[in-house]
């Protein structure tokens, strides 16, 4: 990952979003990381690794709940009835 001071990133933004298509940027500001840019290809790459553990994780809690004897209807009058 390429580091850079946010001054350097503001006076030479082209070479960053170049440098970002190979790699994420890292955008420090006194020191502390405030920033990262990433090419627009790894930022979809994440988004679907996100989206994929997401419908992973509610299959997993749905099939529980099958298990368990929760049915639509039973759903249905848990959230009608608070």
């Amino acid at each position: 990952m390429t580091i850079i001071a946010a001054n350097e990133a503001k006076q030479s933004f082209g070479k960053v979003l170049d440098a970002a298509q190979r790699e994420p940027v890292l955008i420090q500001k006194h020191n502390r990381a405030t920033a990262v840019i990433l090419s627009a290809e790894e930022y979809e790459r994440l988004r679907g690794i996100n989206t994929a553990e997401f419908e992973a994780f509610c299959d997993r809690v749905g099939e529980r709940a099958k298990q368990a004897g929760l049915t639509e209807k039973k759903l249905s009058d848990l959230l009608d009835n608070p």
